[in-house]
C-alpha cells in the first residue's frame, strides 16, 4: 500500500527554475554570449545545486565577471520571473493532500535562494510536509544517495513510496530501489496514472 508520495517541483508543479531554456532566454534578453554563459554555468552547476556556491557568487562567476549594461538586480529579477505555476498539477497535489491520507514531500534539485522563494511564493507548504532539496541535503538526483537518505529520514519502505518526476533518468534509481514511479508528462496523464494506483 502506498503511504508516501514524492513530487518533483520543476517541470511538474512549477516550471523549471533555471534550466537551459530559461538560461537561453536570459542570454537572448540580456544579449549574452550563449556559449560563454553556458560553459560558465555548467562548470558550477553542481556547486549551486548542492549549495556550495551562493546565487550571488554564481552571478559573479557566470554573468558579472565583466562589466554589463544591465544591473545585478535586473538579472536576478529575470531569474526569479522564470518560475511559474502549473495550476493543474498543483490542483492534483492539493487533492492528494487534503484528506491527509498520505505523507507528501518533494525531491528536487535546485539553487537554495530560488528553492526557498518557490516554496514560499507558490504556497507549496500547504501541500507538502517536507522538502528534500539538493541544496538542503547536499545530494542531488539522479544519484542513489539522495533517495536512500530520503527513505531513511521518512522511515518508509521503498514499496510504500511513489515518486513523480518529469525526467525518466530521475526515476531509474527509485524504480530499482522498489519505489513506484510515474513519469510526468502532463496533469491529465498524471491523474490517470494516480487513478490506476487507486490514489485518487
Amino acid at each position: 500500500m502506498i503511504t508516501t508520495i514524492f513530487f518533483d517541483i520543476g517541470g511538474v508543479l512549477l516550471t523549471d527554475g533555471w534550466d537551459q531554456g530559461s538560461r537561453r532566454a536570459a542570454a537572448e534578453h540580456f544579449k549574452l554570449d550563449w556559449e560563454e554563459f553556458n560553459e560558465r554555468h555548467e562548470k558550477v552547476a553542481e556547486d549551486i545545486e548542492l549549495n556550495r556556491l551562493s546565487l550571488e557568487k554564481y552571478l559573479d562567476y557566470a554573468v558579472f565577471h565583466r562589466p554589463r549594461a544591465f544591473s545585478r538586480e535586473e538579472f536576478r529579477g529575470f531569474v526569479f520571473a522564470q518560475s511559474q505555476p502549473n495550476p493543474n498539477s498543483l490542483a492534483i497535489a492539493e487533492e492528494l493532500a487534503k484528506p491527509r491520507r498520505y505523507f507528501m514531500a518533494t525531491i528536487n534539485n535546485e539553487i537554495l535562494e530560488l528553492n526557498v522563494y518557490r516554496l514560499a511564493d507558490f504556497g507549496l507548504r500547504r501541500y507538502f510536509s517536507a522538502f528534500f532539496s539538493s541544496c538542503f541535503l547536499g545530494l542531488r538526483k539522479p544519484g542513489e544517495a539522495i533517495y536512500q537518505a530520503v527513505l531513511r529520514i521518512v522511515q518508509r519502505r521503498p514499496e510504500e513510496c511513489l515518486f513523480i518526476d518529469d525526467r525518466e533518468v530521475n526515476l531509474e534509481v527509485p524504480g530499482k530501489l522498489g519505489m513506484r514511479t510515474i513519469h510526468f508528462q502532463d496533469a491529465t496523464a498524471l491523474r490517470a496514472a494516480l487513478r490506476e494506483f487507486g490514489l485518487i
